[in-house]
């Protein structure tokens, strides 16, 4: 019996079930690096393909990674009130470290630091993590949350059979709504009518 055993198992124990999800989170935010100059460059960023039982199993996951980025935004944009741009080492900067206000900037920026290692501990890439806080949380800052979406492919898996379905962030990929423009007429229907009666005169003739 299944007694308060919530998810799925995928035939995986515990331990291996954990390194697959975390695997697999940090998989679609390192699809929005810079793979300029990387051999093995995602095809589409923000956007990976595996089981539809491993996508719903890691999309809370991946939800949760960008709800904690966001609220740890929230408090280093409180932070940089009581921060310096002074150099390091300089005189400016080792006179703001005695001040009160790096206190202050110590403890407003204590979440954000806090947060970035959860998310390592839950995903464990410090490159994800860096995607994650620098790229994607600010994207969805004005969303109240459904980050992701889950589309079943047509196409089983070639071997087993499983099904398929891509995981990726939801507004790179959006399908945007296009409608048709009215056709602009040049001349008038009068010159149009016109110009019909001439060319039949002169086919007559």
């Amino acid at each position: 019996m299944r007694h308060r055993r919530k998810g799925r198992v995928l035939g995986r124990s515990p331990s291996h079930r954990r390194a697959l999800y975390r695997n697999l989170s940090s998989a679609i935010f390192l699809t929005e690096r810079d793979a300029s100059l990387d051999d093995n460059a995602p095809k589409v960023p923000g956007r990976i393909i595996t089981t539809l039982e491993k996508a719903k199993e890691i999309r809370p996951l991946v939800e949760k990674c960008i709800t904690l980025a966001k609220k740890a935004l929230l408090a280093k944009a409180e932070s940089e009130q009581y921060g310096t741009d002074a150099e390091r080492g300089t005189d400016a900067y080792k006179a703001w470290r005695k001040s009160e206000n790096w206190r202050k900037w110590a403890d407003a920026r204590a979440p954000y630091v806090n947060a970035q290692r959860r998310a390592v501990q839950l995903m464990g890439d410090r490159e994800a993590v860096a995607i994650l806080f620098d790229t994607v949380a600010p994207r969805f800052m004005d969303r109240p949350g459904g980050y992701t979406r889950i589309m079943r492919l047509a196409k089983p898996r070639l071997g087993d059979g499983g099904t398929r379905a891509i995981l990726e962030f939801v507004g790179n990929n959006d399908k945007v709504k296009r409608s048709a423009s009215k056709p602009a007429f040049d001349t008038a229907p009068e010159a149009a009518t016109d110009e019909a009666s001439t060319e039949e005169a002169t086919a007559n003739s």
